[in-house]
């Protein structure tokens, strides 16, 4: 359900502009992958999994759940292979976040960037396949900037934001490490 909601919701962080007040700057991406870190950081691999598969199955049964809709379709678009890329992130991310001592800001802020890599390296060898197969009509170093490249500034600083989220939810949940 996280990552349903997720997916509706425009990333944002506050920023100070040059006058010295607050404004809200949207990034180029929505809550979607913060969401299945959260998730998997917090409620574990089985569940992560779990949540991942669930998400993916809504989408490819045309339930407009994905950035452009939904259906089978996506099985054949470029950026398939980082939404497939969920499942294992989901589930490593998950394991990793219930080894003993995962109870510190860095040690969970990296297993969410470990996930965020899972999760590009996926999509990569899809856009790899696609452009080997001559599936794209895009260029492949377009597709790349696009998919991976622009996007990434921004999954990295929600990386840190998703490790304080669960460090939180973790201690207020008693979660064990």
């Amino acid at each position: 359900m996280l990552i349903l909601v997720g997916g509706l919701i425009q990333a944002a962080i506050p920023w100070r502009n040059a006058e010295g007040a607050w404004q809200v700057a949207a990034l180029p991406i929505t809550l979607q992958v913060p969401a299945l870190l959260l998730t998997a950081l917090v409620c574990g691999p089985r569940s992560s999994l779990l949540a991942a598969v669930g998400y993916l199955t809504l989408g490819l049964f045309q339930l407009p759940v994905f950035h452009s809709g939904g259906g089978t379709g996506y099985l054949l678009d470029p950026g398939f292979g980082y939404l497939a890329g969920f499942i294992p992130a989901g589930w490593l991310a998950g394991k990793l976040a219930r080894q003993s001592g995962m109870d510190g800001l860095l040690k969970l802020t990296g297993t969410a960037m470990l996930g965020l890599l899972v999760i590009q390296l996926c999509g990569v060898v899809n856009l790899l396949l696609g452009a080997l197969a001559g599936r794209w009509s895009e260029g492949l170093l377009s597709l790349l900037l696009r998919y991976s490249l622009a996007p990434l500034p921004s999954l990295l600083l929600l990386c840190c934001a998703v490790g304080l989220c669960a460090l939180g939810l973790r201690r207020l949940l008693l979660l064990e490490s």
